[in-house]
């Protein structure tokens, strides 16, 4: 994994070289440029070295007349180099990027179907005179660009295109924005003015003088849904299978590996498959010499899982590494981490940027996490009703759905059990509350394809929360020079899970239940029935109240909130001062505050910065 960076057009030479220092933390081991002078055509690349560590795999990469720069990783890039060896290429390297040159030089786009794992990469055809851009299927690596009529320019974060585009502004509808937190990042609008989002699941070519990027997709998840087996314990088997394998080639490295562990039943579901592994007789194709496992600990807090990370740590004999989130030092180095970070959020990057400097003071340069298994298999409360809306008219279904709601988030908030019970035998009554309640009308494709609750986590998967969490764990780790990796983002496990009924996913009271099922006799069956989820976050109101207080009074109270342009001043002085007003403020009332705050934050940290250098 690394920073890319590129420019078709006459670009000064002093630009492009400020665009590469300012993503240097995202490859912390090497900096190089190359040229094609006749075609105005620079490639930049910011190196983590990962796989294949010598000269030879150094980008940007030439292979005939292609140069790539490349951030990402090919996890079976094993088996597609002994496919195309088998045609007669043969390889200078030991590495993935290679692979992908001889892939593309071998089957064009195609290879893009062919490759699993994570990407965004630029190819630079010299004969052609032919740009090549192509991102991942789910969008796990970021890509950006800027298109004028005079020149192109593109790269992992939008920080290293604005030296090259002179005085930057912000988007005129920043407003919209803060609006649509959650979903912003499946749209190709960027905050800054000019720069444009590459799309997931695209390529496109592209000649210099082209007033247009015309992306075209290359994967939707719906066209590679299967046939699941009917037994639900065939469905379990299988499931463990792509499991197990996707943690595998996440396990080829050439440098140390260890992983992000929360407690909760995703990440520990990842260690304890990559414990399972490390103990299978080495083939040689991973990495089996792991044992270190990174907690965040917020001592005081709800946020705090230390316990049941110890649980896993002690379970299968990991070196632990605690790392307790100081608030004080966290207001020291907010804006640095919001330079790293660049986008709006409604938590804070301190935690999670923490975690990963740890990791990697410890020697680990790659981490398995769990990110992605809550969009596959209902992580979230409100996902779950929405299983009712497939079985309307079986009361049996609708008690299995709001028993498994109710025993695992405490309460019953629809206050929809009795009506359950007095209205058995009454379909049509039932028919109407729940189409009054869930807004039944809709008939759109994803629905008939997929059913309602596969559906609504289809949409979380694709459009609103995982692309936007996505983006920031690519920010959060890349900060520290870290490569995540994220076993449940396989293309093979999407495609199967998006696959299974809902009775897959809920069962006997239980959320996700085919990975509980998966990991039984594997994780300690405190964690695999554990129900309580709690995730990375910020104890905001517990910082807000304690040893931020000083800090959040005195920023209301300077010139520069006072002349903010992206906030409302007055309005938002109003609400902070309204939090301290409260004497007990509650867990959302500290969230309300940070998003109130965040635009002003990100404005004098990351916005004012970007016009300093150019």
């Amino acid at each position: 994994m690394c920073g890319i960076l590129g420019a078709i057009g006459e670009v000064a030479d002093h630009s492009f070289e400020e665009g590469l220092i300012r993503i240097s933390h995202r490859g912390p081991d090497g900096s190089s440029t190359w040229k094609d002078e006749s075609a105005f055509v620079r490639l930049g690349h910011r190196r983590l070295a990962i796989i294949d560590l010598t000269e030879m795999g150094k980008q940007p990469m030439t292979v005939g007349p292609l140069t790539i720069t490349f951030n990402g990783e090919i996890y079976n890039y094993l088996e597609i180099r002994k496919e195309l060896e088998a045609l007669g290429h043969r390889f200078a390297s030991h590495s993935d990027t290679e692979v992908i040159l001889s892939a593309f030089l071998q089957w064009g786009e195609k290879c893009l179907l062919k490759f699993n794992g994570m990407w965004a990469f630029a190819i630079w055809n010299s004969e052609s005179k032919t740009l090549f851009l192509s991102r991942d299927r789910f969008g796990v690596k970021p890509l950006f660009y800027s298109l004028r009529s005079d020149r192109l320019v593109f790269g992992s974060e939008m920080k290293a295109l604005t030296p090259m585009l002179g005085q930057v502004n912000v988007h005129p509808e920043f407003t919209w924005f803060v609006n649509n937190i959650h979903n912003y990042e499946t749209t190709d609008r960027c905050l800054i003015k000019e720069v444009l989002r590459f799309p997931a699941g695209h390529y496109a070519y592209w000649k210099p003088g082209e007033l247009k990027m015309d992306a075209k997709r290359f994967w939707n998840t719906l066209d590679h849904l299967l046939e699941p087996e009917k037994k639900y314990e065939d469905q379990v088997a299988h499931f463990q299978d792509l499991f197990f394998d996707a943690c595998k080639i996440r396990m080829r490295s050439d440098v140390k590996i260890g992983t992000a562990l929360s407690g909760g039943l995703d990440s520990s579901s990842v260690a304890a498959a990559m414990h399972q592994l490390s103990r299978q007789q080495n083939d040689g194709t991973f990495q089996r010499n792991w044992q270190n496992a990174f907690v965040a600990v917020f001592p005081g807090t709800p946020l705090d899982e230390k316990i049941y990370a110890e649980e896993i740590i002690k379970s299968f004999s990991l070196n632990g590494f605690y790392f307790e989130i100081d608030p004080v030092k966290g207001i020291e180095k907010l804006n640095d981490y919001l330079w790293y970070f660049e986008e709006l959020f409604l938590t804070s990057p301190i935690p999670m940027i923490d975690i990963y400097r740890g990791i990697k003071q410890q020697g680990v340069s790659v981490s398995l996490d769990g990110h992605g298994a809550d969009e596959l298999f209902s992580g979230y409360g409100t996902m779950l009703l929405n299983a009712i809306k497939d079985n309307p008219f079986k009361l049996k279904s609708i008690k299995e759905v709001i028993s498994t709601y109710k025993s695992t988030y405490g309460i019953d908030r629809s206050d929809f059990t009795v009506w359950v019970d007095g209205f058995a035998g009454k379909k049509k009554l039932l028919y109407h509350y729940f189409s009054k309640l869930f807004n039944f009308e809709e008939d759109d494709q994803l629905v008939k394809q997929l059913g309602h609750f596969n559906a609504t986590l289809y949409r979380e998967f694709h459009s609103f929360i995982l692309p936007t969490l996505l983006r920031n764990y690519d920010r959060y780790s890349m900060a520290a020079g870290v490569e995540v990796r994220m076993p449940f983002m396989d293309y093979r496990l999407v495609s199967y899970c998006f696959s299974l009924p809902w009775t897959s996913k809920l069962r006997n009271g239980f959320t996700k239940s085919i990975l509980r099922d998966a990991m039984i006799g594997i994780l300690p069956e405190k964690i695999a029935r554990r129900k309580s989820k709690v995730g990375f976050g910020t104890p905001f109101t517990h910082w807000l109240t304690g040893p931020w207080k000083e800090y959040i009074l005195d920023t209301i109270q300077s010139q520069d909130f006072k002349n903010s342009q992206v906030i409302n001043a007055s309005q938002v002085t109003r609400t902070v001062q309204q939090f301290y007003k409260k004497p007990a403020p509650s867990w959302e009332d500290g969230n309300i505050v940070w998003e109130s705050l965040m635009p002003y934050f990100w404005e004098i940290a990351f916005f004012k910065k970007l016009n300093y250098v150019q």
